[in-house]
C-alpha cells in the first residue's frame, strides 16, 4: 500500500495568498508611514537643505561678510543687501554682465535637447517592443550597455564628427541659403540627444512594452498601421512615462556645463547660463559673491519644473520596474 504526501502548496486557496500579499503590502506601508520613519524623513529633508539655504543666505550678504565669515552668522549681524542680484542681473560691465541672454540660451537648448530624444526614443521604443524583426532583441541589448559607457569617451570622436561634418554642412547651407540662418545650438542638440537616447529607449521600452497585447491586437485587426496604433493608442497611454522622461532631461540639460563648454565653440552666442556661472566668480575666483546670486537665480526653472511636475518623478523611476 503506498502512501501519497499531498500537495500543500497546491491546496492552498488562490485567496489565501491574495491575502498573505495584501497583508504585507499594509505591514510595509505601517512602517513607512510610522511616525519613527516621518521622523527620519523630515531630518534628512532639513539636513539636504541646508545647503540651498545657506546658499540663499549668502546670496544676500555683502562681499566682505561672505569673505569674513559663514552664512550661520546672519542671525548675529543682519546685512542683508541686494547688490549680488543687481550686479549679476542688470550690471552692463563686461566682468559681470546681464544673465538675460545666457538664461535664454539655456532655454534654447533644454527644450529641443528634450524634445529631440523624446520623439526619435518613443518611435523606437515601440519598434522595438511591438514590431517583430531580426535582431530586435540584440539591439535592445546593445542599446541597454550603452548607458555604461562614459560620457567622457565620447566627446572627442563626436568633436571630430561634429568639425568634419556638422560645420561644413552648416557653412553650406548658410551659403546657399542665406534666409535660413544656421544654429548655433544644433551641436549641442545633437550632442545632448546622443547622450540621452541610450536610457530614454530602455525606460520607454519597459513602459510601452507593458501595454496589454490585446489593445494592439484589436487595432490591428481592425485596420489600423503601426503609425495609427502608435500616435493614437501607444504615446495616450505612455503620456507619464514621457512626461517623466522630459523632466529628467530637462533638469540635466539644463544643469549641463561639460557638453556645452565642450560643444558650444566658447562663443558666448550658444554658451549657456552654466558656463557664465563659471566664469563668473573672476580668474582667481576673487568674486564668487556674484556666484551665490547668479547660482540661485538659475535655480529658479529648476525649482518650477519640479514642485509643478514633481508627481511624474516617482512615475519615471517605477516606470516598466513592474509586471502585472
Amino acid at each position: 500500500m503506498t502512501s501519497t504526501t499531498p500537495n500543500v502548496a497546491a491546496t492552498l486557496p488562490a485567496d489565501s495568498t491574495r491575502a498573505d500579499d495584501t497583508t504585507k503590502a499594509k505591514r510595509v506601508k505601517r512602517r513607512l508611514t510610522s511616525r519613527g520613519a516621518t521622523i527620519a524623513s523630515l531630518i534628512i529633508a532639513i539636513i539636504w537643505t541646508i545647503p540651498t539655504f545657506g546658499l540663499f543666505v549668502s546670496s544676500f550678504r555683502p562681499r566682505e561678510e561672505i569673505i569674513e565669515n559663514g552664512w550661520w552668522t546672519i542671525f548675529q549681524n543682519w546685512g542683508l543687501t541686494l547688490e549680488n542680484y543687481q550686479e549679476v542681473l542688470l550690471s552692463p560691465s563686461v566682468s559681470a554682465p546681464q544673465l538675460g541672454s545666457y538664461f535664454v540660451n539655456s532655454i534654447a537648448i533644454a527644450i529641443p535637447a528634450t524634445i529631440f530624444p523624446l520623439v526619435i526614443a518613443s518611435m523606437a521604443a515601440y519598434a522595438l517592443a511591438w514590431i517583430k524583426f531580426k535582431g530586435a532583441s540584440t539591439i535592445f541589448i546593445v542599446i541597454f550597455a550603452l548607458q555604461i559607457v562614459p560620457l567622457q569617451m565620447a566627446l572627442i570622436p563626436l568633436l571630430q564628427i561634429f568639425t568634419g561634418v556638422i560645420t561644413p554642412a552648416q557653412n553650406w547651407i548658410s551659403e546657399v541659403l542665406p534666409f535660413i540662418p544656421t544654429s548655433n545650438y544644433l551641436q549641442i542638440w545633437i550632442a545632448h540627444t546622443i547622450f540621452a537616447l541610450p536610457l530614454a529607449i530602455f525606460l520607454l521600452h519597459n513602459f510601452i512594452s507593458e501595454i496589454p497585447g490585446e489593445v494592439i491586437e484589436a487595432a490591428r485587426v481592425d485596420g489600423a498601421s503601426h503609425s495609427q496604433v502608435f500616435f493614437r493608442i501607444v504615446l495616450p497611454l505612455a503620456l507619464p512615462a514621457l512626461a517623466s522622461f522630459a523632466i529628467f532631461q530637462f533638469l540635466w540639460v539644463w544643469n549641463d556645463l561639460l557638453v556645452a563648454l565642450i560643444f558650444s565653440g566658447g562663443t558666448s552666442e550658444a554658451a549657456p547660463l552654466t558656463q557664465r556661472l563659471a566664469e563668473l566668480v573672476g580668474s582667481r575666483g576673487q568674486e564668487w559673491q556674484r556666484l551665490t546670486a547668479a547660482a540661485f537665480v538659475s535655480l529658479v526653472i529648476p525649482l518650477i519644473v519640479f514642485f509643478g511636475l514633481q508627481r511624474y518623478f516617482v512615475r519615471g523611476l517605477l516606470a516598466g520596474s513592474t509586471k502585472g
